[in-house]
């Protein structure tokens, strides 16, 4: 779970960045100069990078998101009983657990 919490981070940070480095580029559109174009330069380079990095990051969290949620419902199929009986019992704690508020 703390992986998920940390790919989810990871990517809303990158985004951040993205949009960040976008606007800056904006930004300084006017700006003329050989050190500002050579900036400019070195900037787009790594947003395209990052993005395609953050394109390969999102398309992996997914994959790894079909392939858990393909394995509980192999699980589920596999085992009818058992799956009833979990959910049973979570319904009972949290019907428990919502009765005492």
């Amino acid at each position: 779970m703390s992986e998920t919490v940390t790919t989810d981070k990871l990517i809303e940070d990158m985004q951040a960045v993205v949009h960040d480095a976008e606007a800056l580029l904006k930004a300084t559109a006017a700006q003329t100069g050989e050190k500002v174009q050579e900036a400019r330069a070195r900037t787009e380079e790594s947003l395209r990078q990052a993005k395609a990095r953050l394109a390969g990051v999102e398309d992996e969290a997914l994959k790894r998101a079909r392939a858990l949620a393909s394995e509980a419902e192999e699980y589920m199929r596999d085992n009818p009983w058992q799956t009833a009986g979990i959910t049973a019992g979570i319904g009972l704690v949290l019907g428990l657990l919502i009765s005492r508020r």
